[in-house]
């Protein structure tokens, strides 16, 4: 299956209603401007500007229903080649959050978790010398097992 596929798989099993709410706005300044940020953008819009930077990261703060409506702007930026707008490490960091039978994969249900599954080892196949060369082979080969 090439890019375009997963980018077409994802959209249809993940389309989700949008939350009325992605977390708790309430909790502090940081989870306001986090909420604000989410409550502007779609999973088609979203992109490296609202979630390119690990210190600022609104899906750290966002509910898991939150998180797999987004999941097809993750696999989009995922997708993405160009080491300048390299995306994984982040998302791997949130599949990863926690180790087995994190919060994440208890949310999705089988067919989602077996989508992540493979399209991480479309990642790992498709992509092998980037993710060496950007150090998160292990990383993802945790994601892998902890999805699997």
């Amino acid at each position: 299956m090439d890019d375009g596929e997963w980018l077409v798989r994802a959209a249809a099993l993940f389309d989700l209603p949008r939350p009325a709410q992605f977390g708790n706005a309430r909790h502090c300044c940081e989870c306001a401007e986090h909420e604000a940020t989410l409550q502007r953008q779609d999973p088609r819009g979203i992109g490296l500007e609202e979630l390119g930077s690990p210190a600022w990261d609104p899906l750290c703060y966002c509910s898991d229903e939150a998180f797999r409506y987004f999941f097809p702007a993750l696999v989009r930026l995922a997708l993405d080649p160009h080491d300048e707008c390299y995306y994984l490490d982040q998302l791997l960091f949130h599949l990863c959050w926690d180790g087995p039978g994190n919060v994440r994969v208890r949310a999705f249900t089988t067919d989602e978790r077996r989508f992540v599954h493979d399209f991480l080892c479309h990642l790992l196949d498709s992509r092998a010398e980037q993710i060496e060369r950007m150090g998160d082979a292990d990383a993802l080969l945790q994601a892998i097992d902890i999805w699997r």
